[in-house]
């Protein structure tokens, strides 16, 4: 179609926008003139005292129907019903019974699953991803077809690699799980702490990492969990999003911790959550989890007791019926009192309240514009595939032969059964995507194709069509194998068995390979990791990239970054072990840290330093870069808060609580060049890693964790100078079995590529005060 009609559509859809704007007030609804003088109505009124007056006029059988995700509508307030739940992990979707596609809005930008935007390392991008998905959610907000609660992000470590969630969530770190939920959240939700553009949720809190493996499903599952463990490991993503995010709303699991369901488990939600981390926003159930631990693990005698155990251990709101069914009894019975019930409708309806939702038309609210024209619009999809291409990792590039040339390699084969992959692309938790460009289409924009699938499917239970793929090798200056893994095999309640490839995929691989004229290229599709060992050792295969599942642009960023368009700068989020990692290791078992008297191996690289295929971080570009150390300390002070340097608690193994100093803005700032001394412009992910001091290192059973990561642009033959800053008692602490935070004093080493630099941390006393 002529570019000059493009003026012409945008005006249809605009005046369709007007004829189809019809959403009308949630509430107070200017032209009610029966609520116009209630206070809630009364956008002068503090919200506080508004929340007040709307829950002081209800009856309690209007208050428990408004516990649940489909809240019930109160037509003598002008009040009209409400659906909680939408879904908006890496794009808008319509996973969720809030969100419907139709005429007017019939797609969202797709973005990739989250395990390879975490691969870019870049929380610039996070935020900017996170204001396009808050744009498009507004505007079909606005059209009435999506609400504005979106339940995402998954911030859950990918503690086990055969998970079949792990590629909803950041990664196995949390630090890096951690920024990745504030900087999305901070995009959705915009940055005026008392309105919200959208609501978002961190979940699932806590523990949570198995659906269904090995005759063990997350309905019936009761995580053992260390205290230990907990503080270091499971909970640091949520207290992250809570308290730099600023999260509205944080979900908690289906799962059982040390043998409460975290829905009932006062500790969690209302010590941990709302009390020691702030939040300011409503606690969710994941859907039916109330119903889950009264069916299914029967926690609870009776149903009131278990609407009771939720609610007063600090649920706010229930995804499913069961609070609408029996919280009236539970109050009746004294289980339970209206106060409590008060409590959770304060949390939902004051952030419904941020929300705009009782301030009339949403026309008149800041983001009332947003319509149809802002959805799938241009510069959000070019932003797809730019975190296309940043999540991208290039693991394995022999000569280089990588990228490939237009000039040189003029035919190239394309096989493998995610070769034409588009849904495949956009992963789990999606919605309709704007349009897809297949890895074959974006490789025929470089190259003519012979395009063969060697496999039906992922799956790959034959070698039927091997021949047919092995001669398209034959023939082509180039071939690129586009294997891998879809949802058929790992994802929500289907677990993996194995971390091998599927079926006889590992054959086609080998055999096409051997045959092929050119060189081999092998780009994988997955969430979780591969045991590719098969192919990192194999000579004839010279070139393997990971592009995890990436959205609807993934086609056209695989083959910008296989013919150099792109120059990739991703690094893994995740380790990827060998198969045989798995001897003997239920995923049931969640002790992170390693014991060799046990045969157990430790999970992520903190705690495991076994055989790897590829170690977390790893990650190739086209050009190379160089670190040096321009300044960094060498010793730093730690203020102990007047406790005495003697005091054998406060030094316990020569670690300080963290408790004990003087947090503040304690930090260490470190001044990196980075040069570039390739021949290719480049954008370099710089990570920071920190050991503990040695001895130490073996008494928290800690490898070395991240602590920094920064994103940096440098033309080639180019230097930058990058900042970075380590908040010690944040990033350089380490937790005892008892689950208290330390910073162990003395040597600690960090790791900048290849770069060591050790900082020495000494208490400095400020007083005397009684121990």
């Amino acid at each position: 179609m002529p570019s000059t009609f493009s003026p012409l559509i945008a005006l249809i859809l605009l005046l369709l926008w007007h004829t189809c704007q019809a959403r009308d007030p949630f509430a107070c609804d200017p032209k009610d003139a029966t609520t116009n003088n209630m206070a809630f109505c009364k956008g002068s009124v503090a919200i506080g005292e508004r929340v007040k007056d709307l829950i002081g006029r209800l009856s309690l059988q209007e208050k428990v129907r408004l516990l649940v995700n489909n809240a019930a509508p109160l037509p003598r307030l002008g009040i009209k019903g409400y659906e909680w739940w939408s879904e908006a992990l890496h794009g808008v979707s319509n996973v969720g019974p809030g969100t419907k596609f139709d005429a007017h809005f019939p797609a969202a930008t797709s973005f990739p699953q989250v395990i390879t935007t975490a691969a870019s390392f870049n929380a610039s991008l996070w935020e900017a991803i996170g204001r396009v998905v808050s744009d498009e959610a507004r505007a079909m907000y606005n059209g009435g077809t999506a609400g504005l609660t979106y339940w995402s992000p998954n911030v859950n470590i990918f503690r086990d690699p055969r998970w079949g969630r792990g590629q909803e969530t950041p990664g196995e770190d949390p630090v890096l799980a951690g920024r990745y939920a504030a900087s999305y959240v901070r995009g959705l939700q915009g940055t005026d702490a008392n309105r919200l553009k959208v609501a978002a949720c961190c979940k699932h809190f806590t523990a949570y990492d198995l659906d269904n493996w090995n005759g063990v499903d997350r309905f019936h599952f009761n995580a053992q969990v260390s205290k230990q463990d907990i503080e270091d490991t499971f909970d640091v993503p949520f207290r992250m999003c809570v308290s730099e995010g600023k999260v509205a709303s944080v979900m908690c699991s289906y799962n059982q911790v040390n043998g409460v369901p975290t829905c009932a488990d006062p500790n969690l939600l209302k010590k941990t959550v709302r009390g020691l981390w702030q939040l300011d926003g409503y606690i969710v159930s994941d859907c039916d989890s109330v119903g889950v631990f009264y069916d299914n693990q029967h926690y609870t005698s009776t149903p009131e007791e278990a609407a009771a155990d939720a609610i007063k251990a600090g649920l706010d709101l229930d995804c499913g019926p069961f609070l609408a069914v029996h919280t009236q009894d539970a109050v009746k019975k004294g289980l339970l009192s209206e106060a409590d019930v008060n409590t959770a409708l304060v949390n939902t309806l004051t952030v419904q309240m941020r929300l705009g939702m009782f301030d009339g038309e949403p026309s008149a609210h800041p983001y009332g514009h947003l319509g149809p024209k802002d959805v799938c619009k241009p510069a959000h999809q070019d932003l797809a595939l730019e975190a296309a291409r940043q999540g991208i990792v290039l693991l394995k590039n022999t000569g280089p032969v990588l990228p490939l040339s237009p000039q040189r390699h003029h035919t190239v084969a394309v096989i493998g059964p995610n070769s034409n992959a588009t849904v495949t692309m956009i992963g789990n938790y999606a919605g309709i995507a704007c349009g897809y460009t297949s890895p074959l289409q974006g490789i025929g924009r470089y190259a003519r194709t012979i395009h063969q699938l060697g496999c039906q499917n992922v799956a790959c239970t034959n070698d039927r069509q091997f021949g047919p793929a092995i001669n398209a090798a034959r023939q082509a200056d180039a071939t690129v194998l586009v294997m891998g893994l879809d949802q058929s095999i790992e994802a929500e309640t289907v677990d993996r068995t194995g971390l091998l490839l599927p079926g006889r995929q590992q054959d086609l691989v080998s055999k096409v390979a051997a045959a092929s004229k050119g060189p081999t290229i092998l780009v994988l599709m997955s969430g979780g990791p591969l045991d590719i060992s098969f192919a990192k050792n194999n000579p004839r295969i010279v070139g393997i990239l990971w592009a995890g599942y990436p959205g609807q642009a993934g086609g056209a960023a695989i083959a910008d970054i296989v013919f150099g368009t792109a120059n990739p700068g991703g690094k893994l989020p995740v380790t990827w072990y060998p198969q045989e990692y798995l001897t003997k290791l239920p995923m049931t078992k969640m002790a992170m840290r390693a014991s060799k008297s046990a045969g157990y191996p430790g999970r992520t690289y903190r705690f495991y330093n076994g055989p790897m295929v590829y170690p977390f971080g790893h990650g190739l570009t086209y050009t190379h870069f160089v670190h040096t150390l321009a300044s960094a300390p060498t010793v730093v002070s730690v203020p102990l808060n007047g406790h005495r340097r003697a005091n054998a608690t406060n030094l316990s193994n020569r670690a300080i609580r963290v408790s004990h100093a003087r947090c503040g803005k304690l930090s260490i700032t470190l001044q990196v060049d980075v040069k570039n001394v390739g021949s290719r412009d480049g954008t370099h992910t710089l990570l920071v890693f920190s050991a503990p001091p040695a001895g130490a290192g073996a008494h928290w059973a800690l490898e070395k964790q991240l602590v920094a990561f920064e994103k940096v642009h440098v033309r080639a033959k180019g230097q930058q100078r990058v900042g970075v800053n380590i908040h010690v008692c944040k990033l350089l602490s380490v937790v005892d079995k008892s689950g208290i935070r330390r910073i162990p004093l003395g040597e600690h080493s960090l790791h900048i590529g290849d770069v060591r630099h050790s900082v020495s941390l000494q208490p400095q006393a400020l007083g005397i005060i009684k121990s």
